[in-house]
């Protein structure tokens, strides 16, 4: 008997240092993400207009996780993980003393000022985003006025810490940019094309819910599962008009309202017919 208890309390202590140790390195894994070599953006450097900062942040849906006024609002907020924001983007919150190669590492590789990987952050579509559209970005940022809304520091708990620092760590944008590959290029010409189509179907995540291809997402894989959205798909039964009310409106030739909450149509409400031309075009070439 004496020496099954030994053997219990020895496994008792290897497994609480085990997991212990899971839990410290998970974290570590969080909070120090070393990003040595990336091209950086100087906004000073080029001649943006404010307005297509204003609208690069509309449609890349950066106010549908940092809420309407980037004002920022709480994330994941509970066990198992812990205490996830989607921090104030204005001058009253963490980014006051960013520069812009913080803002780059941050909006293109998914790494904080203080080497936090970010777990919810979609870097891995923004990392599309041509240098003179990141400036402009960064330089409508930049002038938003501050609001006066706090938030606590994130903080991973156990077993969080061993889910998304371990388990998911890879799956995270930071881990699976090329990040000596990004950046160093301009926007394609804005007019009709498959081209700025194609740059549109990255920077607005269109990926991220409809999948690499976007012939839909497997309704058991991470994120919301989307339909599929080529010219196989159900989109490529409606003409450009169709196409067009279903993305300003919500509403589908089918008769069907769009869940803002899944699809976020509202984002690209505000899309010039250039840009909506564009991404049928892509969509189609699929």
């Amino acid at each position: 008997m004496k020496k099954f208890f030994i053997a219990l309390v020895s496994i008792v202590v290897i497994l609480f240092v085990a997991v212990g140790g899971a839990h410290f390195y998970g974290l570590q894994n969080l909070s120090a993400y070393q990003l040595d070599r990336f091209t950086t953006v100087k906004a000073s450097e080029y001649s943006v207009a404010l307005e297509r900062g204003k609208h690069l942040a509309t449609i890349s849906g950066c106010n549908g996780c940092h809420g309407a006024n980037f004002q920022g609002k709480d994330f994941i907020n509970g066990a198992p993980i812990g205490y996830v924001p989607a921090p104030n983007l204005t001058p009253a919150g963490p980014v006051a003393n960013y520069t812009d190669e913080d803002w780059v590492k941050a909006i293109r590789h998914g790494i904080a000022k203080d080497g936090r990987v970010m777990v919810i952050m979609p870097s891995n579509h923004y990392s599309a985003y041509g240098d003179d559209d990141l400036a402009a970005l960064i330089s409508y940022m930049k002038t938003l006025p501050p609001a006066e809304n706090k938030f606590g520091s994130r903080e991973i708990q156990f077993p969080g810490s061993i889910i998304f620092g371990i388990l998911a760590y890879d799956s995270w944008p930071a881990n699976q940019i090329p990040h000596d590959e990004v950046g160093g290029k301009i926007v394609p010409i804005i007019d009709e094309s498959l081209e700025y189509g194609q740059y549109l179907t990255r920077i607005t995540g269109c990926y991220e819910c409809h999948g690499g291809n976007l012939a839909g997402k497997d309704p058991d894989s991470e994120g919301s599962p989307g339909p599929n959205i080529t010219r196989k798909g159900n989109p490529g039964n409606w003409n450009f008009e169709e196409f067009k009310k279903a993305m300003q409106t919500g509403q589908t030739p089918e008769g069907k309202t769009l869940n803002p909450e899944k699809m976020p149509w509202p984002h690209y409400a505000v899309m010039s017919d250039i840009e909506l031309r564009s991404l049928w075009l892509s969509l189609n070439s699929i």
